[in-house]
């Protein structure tokens, strides 16, 4: 057809005259959704690196802990009054000791009776947990979602010129780098994180030595769920709070942990932080594929490294 080529080369035209400041904006919100990738995809690799547990619970944990910060927002001065308000700082402390203390509830009463059996188990167990609390969260809240506003310091935004960039957004990029960059340091460089990791080649060895290895254990587990109750709360302001916001993140983040190597906390940060402006440029130039472009690349990555970029070839 005479109009056929004309028409593909307007349409190509189009794609790619796309302003800068949209551009930017996009990756921006990319780089948002990295940031809250790396950080739950970290925590999915601290657990399976030293506990080989697969947490499927993971982002009913990052629910929860939305919804605690949100409770005392908005739910608790309602039911006590409105001294007992509990502000956007206090709950990003409050609601992931909270949920990694029900994480150690979880680890001492059910996860370590499953050490000795296959990954599967663990799976199911924590895939069961996921269902429970998304069900009892749905039961009391439906699944329309509630709002929670930017703390009062983190309003409005700074115009960059080439951007408008929204403070709370901006503060969200840093919190999550930094603590991306301390977790990493404290597993990967400091005697602790040596000691960690040796628990998980020779515990019997180490325990010889006077290392309560059961304890840490249950701390490593508790901490991993900390960094998800972390990621919840710093979503609380960006996503609508429902039960099924960990759900829809889930995939993807097994995904990041799967492209970067399973346990490796490097590979689920650098993954999480790439995919994440990936998928932004992806919606840029061709949103169609932004669901699924994660996806192909991890394909891509099982078929030329099955062990992800950073895992080890065992």
């Amino acid at each position: 057809m005479p109009g056929g080529g004309r028409r593909a080369t307007d349409e190509t035209h189009i794609m790619f005259d796309i302003p800068m400041q949209s551009l930017l904006a996009q990756l921006l919100v990319g780089l948002i959704n990295g940031c809250f990738y790396a950080m739950l995809s970290m925590g999915l690799a601290i657990i399976f690196g030293l506990l080989n547990i697969i947490n499927f619970a993971h982002g009913a944990q990052f629910m929860v802990a939305a919804f605690l910060a949100w409770m005392g927002f908005s739910q608790l001065p309602l039911l006590l009054g409105p001294e007992f308000k509990i502000n956007f700082w206090a709950a990003l402390v409050l609601a992931p000791l909270i949920v990694g203390g029900l994480g150690v509830l979880l680890e001492k009463t059910l996860l370590k009776r499953l050490y000795h059996l296959d990954h599967l188990y663990g799976l199911l167990l924590t895939f069961g947990v996921s269902l429970v609390l998304e069900g009892v969260f749905r039961h009391f809240y439906g699944i329309s979602g509630a709002s929670y506003d930017p703390p009062a310091l983190l309003q409005g935004g700074v115009d960059l010129g080439f951007m408008y960039l929204p403070l709370y957004r901006g503060f969200v990029v840093v919190a999550s780098i930094l603590i991306c960059g301390c977790t990493w340091f404290l597993f990967e460089k400091t005697r602790l994180g040596a000691l960690l990791r040796a628990g998980t080649e020779n515990p019997k060895l180490l325990q010889a030595f006077g290392v309560n290895i059961p304890l840490m254990i249950t701390l490593t587990y508790g901490f991993g769920v900390g960094l998800a109750g972390i990621a919840g709360v710093l979503a609380t302001p960006i996503m609508q709070v429902n039960p099924l916001m960990g759900a829809n993140l889930l995939n993807i983040v097994f995904a990041v942990v799967v492209i970067g190597g399973l346990g490796s906390i490097l590979g689920a940060v650098v993954s999480g932080l790439a995919l994440g402006l990936l998928e932004g440029l992806t919606k840029v130039f061709y949103p169609e594929a932004s669901t699924v472009v994660v996806f192909v690349i991890m394909a891509v990555v099982l078929l030329t490294r099955p062990a992800g970029l950073f895992g080890k070839e065992h």
